[in-house]
């Protein structure tokens, strides 16, 4: 395998948020992983860009904050099957705080609150897939 072809594997990794990629390419194997921690970010541009366009105005709260999926995945509220979820609407987090995991590409990411607040909503169900940039939690800031 040539090494512009696997520069090119890692860059789509880094752009898409994955931790890990298996490749087969002429009878050769090649398996590239980032340890890199995931980061929760807030909705990205693009998705407001989208709301935007399709006439949609998204409310504006100062003291929310949109958790968004970092990647594409099946969203786990939980641990394991019928056990309590990492979180619920109501609960108070704090910086670091696992909210949920998403499985992609057989690799569990846990996805932790960037700063302290209480959950005003779960945006997405158990074992659902979320593509890149979903809104997964809005978190109300705590009052400084």
């Amino acid at each position: 395998m040539e090494e512009n072809n696997i520069r090119k594997y890692a860059q789509l990794m880094k752009e898409l948020g994955l931790t890990g990629l298996e490749i087969t390419e002429d009878g050769n194997k090649i398996r590239l992983e980032r340890s890199e921690g995931v980061k929760v970010v807030e909705a990205p541009p693009a998705v407001h860009e989208i709301q935007k366009a399709k006439g949609d105005t998204p409310k504006t709260d100062k003291d929310l904050i949109e958790v968004a999926s970092p990647m594409v995945g099946v969203l786990y509220l939980s641990f394991k099957e019928g056990e309590k979820p990492f979180v619920k609407e109501g609960d108070s987090v704090k910086k670091g705080d696992v909210l949920c995991i998403i499985e992609a590409m057989k690799l569990m990411n846990e996805i932790t609150a960037e700063q302290d607040g209480v959950i005003a909503e779960v945006c997405a169900g158990n074992g659902e897939v979320v593509d890149y940039g979903r809104v997964l939690f809005k978190i109300r800031r705590n009052e400084a």
